[in-house]
């Protein structure tokens, strides 16, 4: 996979320089589609749990032969959809052999929760002014 074809959440800076939290200020346009990108990859519960099952692997990296056996769905299908978790930026992934081995991308799960965090004291953009 090229790095052209994934949706990246503001890989250049800080969370704060490309996805400003909700409750300072309004996305703009270009920031809405990122991160509805994203979001849309996170919005099926197969491709959720398989992000919950990375995330949560001890060592940081779980091969695709562990995660196939917890779904009642195909190989082709369990594939396709950590594909567009890829896609989405949120894992990466690393063939040794004939096994693929998959890991989170910890910076744009960060990222999301930069956006969706209430700022301290829950002043806001208009407050503040």
């Amino acid at each position: 996979m090229s790095n052209q074809e994934r949706v990246a959440v503001g890989r250049s800076g800080g969370a704060d320089a490309c996805c400003p939290g909700l409750l300072t200020v309004p996305l703009d346009e270009e920031q809405a589609v990122d991160l509805a990108k994203v979001f849309k990859a996170l919005g099926d519960p197969v491709r959720l749990r398989l992000l919950s099952m990375i995330a949560s692997r001890a060592g940081g990296e779980v091969c695709v032969c562990d995660l196939t056996p917890a779904f009642d769905l195909s190989q082709p299908t369990i594939s396709h959809h950590l594909k567009l978790l890829r896609q989405a930026g949120l894992i990466d992934c690393e063939r040794r052999g004939t096994w693929v081995y998959y890991w989170l991308l910890p910076e744009t799960t960060d990222r999301l929760a930069a956006v969706l965090t209430r700022p301290a004291h829950g002043a806001t953009a208009e407050a503040a002014g």
